[in-house]
């Protein structure tokens, strides 16, 4: 184990609220091992962005890893080479064009039918009526899975984040997880004889034409899906949640002053839906006058690096007129997400406006209290709102 100094948490506390614990941290110990989550935490956002890019020794490359041992050996558990070849393959699937040319009218399509449903109901839940749904049925058609319900997609995806999150070997948990990969599996076996048919733009297509091997097709996918539905659907919920609680802000997208993108970048600085990557030590080395021994596992705090006050004056506030250049809402370096082309468009240029251009007058319910919560994932547990028909 390295010789970090020690911080202990509440779990429960950190589930609930994080962000106190992690300011600490910066402040009296930016590297320091957590006992209870038996990982040494780098918390400061220049730290991370070095050490991510150092992949001899800070390695993504797991083999004992959750991740590797639940769901399969996929791209962002390797490094170099490895890395970078399924990258290439998988990549055309979620390029800038293709997500421009092929798959912003499939996200537009999906959310004009749940808001045609929607409208007039007049109030609902809405990460379970809009942000839930239009992540799934978007997440589908992108991985080429749209034989499956977009509940299963939603439950599948929660389950693998929950077992790959389970480091106190929680059984429940973990079977959990292998019903989803399970799932997931039996889709894809039911779609591969459609696609070898007739390929389209979709992940499950573009590998399988590139000639990867099926088995890191399904690792791939369900890698896909881990990250791919939750991210999306916490910070469409969140998003809109930020802009409720903020009028001041809301006022400065409503005019035109401030872009939806900035919304999004803003929000996942604020409250990071991916909040932490995990890599192991691959060799002796000291970096930040700790020295790291190998096999130690690291967890880079992605969620502390975007409020680092070394870069973001009053980190805490939300406030959509930042400038978020040094933000990490989709990592740094050689694993930076493939998919953030993807996300980017779904939730500014289609989840968001198109709500609150359909959705009139749209306010939160207060009869309910707005819950968040997780750390290595975190995001509001519920969102009730109300509307009304012009």
């Amino acid at each position: 184990m390295s010789n970090a100094p020690t911080y202990e948490i509440d779990p429960k506390s950190f589930w609930d609220d994080p962000y106190p614990d992690l300011e600490r941290m910066r402040a009296q110990a930016p590297i320091a091992y957590v006992p209870q989550l038996g990982a040494t935490l780098l918390t400061k956002r220049d730290d991370i962005f070095t050490c991510e890019k150092n992949i001899e020794v800070f390695a993504s490359n797991q083999p004992g890893g959750l991740m590797n041992v639940l769901m399969g050996h996929n791209m962002m558990r390797k490094d170099g080479e490895a890395h970078m070849a399924e990258r290439r393959q998988y990549y055309p699937a979620v390029s800038g064009r293709v997500v421009r040319e092929v798959w912003k009218a499939q996200f537009v399509a999906h959310a004009n039918r749940i808001l045609d449903a929607l409208e007039p109901a007049k109030s609902a839940e809405l990460i379970k009526a809009y942000a839930l749904p239009l992540s799934a049925e978007s997440l589908k058609s992108l991985t080429g899975l749209t034989n499956m319900r977009f509940e299963d997609m939603d439950a599948w995806s929660q389950g693998m984040i929950d077992g790959i999150a389970n480091y106190h070997g929680d059984p429940e948990i973990e079977r959990r997880c292998h019903v989803a990969t399970a799932g997931i599996d039996a889709a894809i076996d039911d779609m591969l004889p459609m696609v070898r048919k007739h390929p389209n733009h979709s992940l499950l297509s573009v590998m399988l034409e590139a000639g990867m091997p099926i088995d890191n097709i399904r690792a791939n996918i369900k890698l896909t899906i881990s990250g791919g539905q939750n991210e999306p659907r916490d910070a469409i919920a969140g998003c809109i949640w930020a802009l409720l609680t903020h009028p001041d802000q809301w006022a400065l997208v409503r005019d035109g002053t401030v872009s939806w993108q900035q919304v999004f970048e803003e929000y996942c600085r604020w409250i990071s839906p991916i909040g932490m990557s995990p890599r192991r030590v691959a060799q002796p080395h000291s970096f930040g006058g700790v020295a790291f021994e190998p096999d130690e596992r690291v967890f880079f705090m992605f969620g502390s690096a975007n409020r680092d006050e070394a870069h973001f004056d009053q980190a805490g506030r939300f406030d959509i007129t930042r400038n978020n250049q040094k933000s990490m809402p989709f990592g740094a370096g050689p694993h930076f997400c493939a998919g953030a082309a993807a996300s980017r468009t779904l939730i500014a240029e289609v989840a968001l406006p198109l709500l609150f251009d359909r959705l009139n007058n749209l306010a939160l319910d207060h009869a309910q209290d707005v819950r968040l919560g997780g750390w290595a994932f975190r995001g509001l547990l519920n969102l009730p709102a109300t509307w009304q028909i012009p």
